[in-house]
């Protein structure tokens, strides 16, 4: 249950302005999220969640749910999308790669039969030749009966192309985070101190020792519906558990300290810069990362305790996996005008490639990152 002597719940966060949304949501199923002022990270898990520090936000329109199947099916018949995980990489912007690797395809999490090396994060994940949205395990898979599902193997381009065709933006990593607490303060989880209150679980995580044994007791392995539990205090779903989702940041490993002076609380952080980004244990692999948020169905206790609004982990915008999805804001600029484009299906692009930056996708045969 949640422990209210830790605990309370603030509409809008600390601080926060508790006016009504601005007008009717842009968009069906979006959820007005009030500005106001939060502690954003972590002092007591992760490194890259330190320190725990206060920022401002504006008021923002998020999706209620993450994008689903159905949404990004309507997106790609529109337009004629092809995904970064369904482009053969081109030999040119890969020197040095084995011919026999550069295939379309994408990370999908395959469940070993026993406990294994958790040092060696290849041990359950495979580059999966015709793996992608579409086929979520596999190319002999399919989305049949996931339409409510997140879509997952989209790149961080994916996205954005999906967001500039709904007439919105993908988050910042404070929006994202502000939206996640619900308007609960001081607590770990996006609904109170404890994972699974009275018993029952709050979102799609592991129970039971990753990677080999799920024990079902949420009573889903892999994705779910997006809708499956329960909302938080600001009526979004989802967003913990399920699926990573992106976020607009350049990731660095921590967050900036918080300013002496109250008077200097970042206002809308975007996050460092993209130089900052790069894995400096791979200096050959120039591929810049965003921060994800949410952790996943993948997350477990022995080894990803990422199911909490502090949580954050990097991912290089060329990679896509059978984890990650996303969901978009509208933001609201002063006077209530829209900072997103208006959704406008005349002015919809065609066919787009998302690239998502100037650079190619790694050439390692594997995810960089033990999500």
């Amino acid at each position: 249950m949640l422990d209210t002597a830790k605990s309370k719940l603030v509409p809008g966060g600390s601080g926060a302005s508790t006016g009504a949304p601005p007008g009717p949501p842009p968009h069906p199923d979006m959820v007005w999220i009030p500005g106001g002022t939060f502690e954003m990270g972590s002092n007591d898990h992760y490194p890259e969640e330190r320190p725990l520090h206060r920022v401002a936000v504006d008021g923002f329109w998020i999706d209620r749910c993450p994008v689903t199947n159905q949404r990004f099916r309507r997106f790609v018949e529109a337009t004629g999308h092809v995904t970064f995980a369904e482009i053969p990489p081109n030999p040119a912007d890969y020197p040095g790669a084995l011919p026999e690797m550069l295939y379309a395809g994408s990370l999908v999490f395959v469940k070993p039969a026993g406990p294994v090396d958790l040092g060696n994060f290849g041990n359950w994940w495979t580059f999966m030749r015709g793996a992608d949205w579409r086929h979520p395990t596999g190319a002999q898979s399919s989305i049949g009966g996931r339409k409510r599902h997140p879509v997952v193997h989209v790149t961080f381009g994916d996205a954005e192309a999906f967001a500039r065709w709904e007439g919105k933006e993908l988050p910042t990593e404070a929006e994202w985070e502000f939206a996640a607490r619900g308007g609960l303060e001081g607590v770990e989880y996006a609904w109170g101190n404890e994972l699974a209150p009275r018993g029952r679980h709050r979102a799609n995580t592991w129970q039971g020792e990753f990677p080999w044994q799920n024990l079902l007791d949420d009573r889903y392995e892999g994705t779910s519906p997006v809708d499956a539990f329960p909302a938080n205090g600001y009526g979004v779903y989802d967003m913990i558990g399920n699926v990573w989702e992106w976020t607009t940041d350049w990731y660095a490993p921590g967050h900036e300290a918080e300013p002496v002076a109250t008077c200097c609380i970042p206002h809308n952080p975007r996050g460092g810069g993209e130089a900052e980004s790069y894995d400096p244990c791979q200096p050959a692999i120039r591929i810049p990362r965003k921060v994800l948020k949410g952790g996943s169905h993948l997350c477990a206790p022995n080894y990803c305790r990422r199911y909490r609004p502090a949580a954050r982990f990097p991912e290089p915008v060329d990679t896509s996996t059978g984890h990650v999805g996303f969901r978009c804001v509208v933001r609201v600029e002063p006077g209530g005008s829209r900072q997103a484009r208006e959704s406008d299906p005349s002015a919809r692009e065609g066919p787009t490639r998302p690239d998502g930056t100037d650079n190619p996708r790694s050439t390692d045969e594997g995810p960089r990152y033990s999500l």
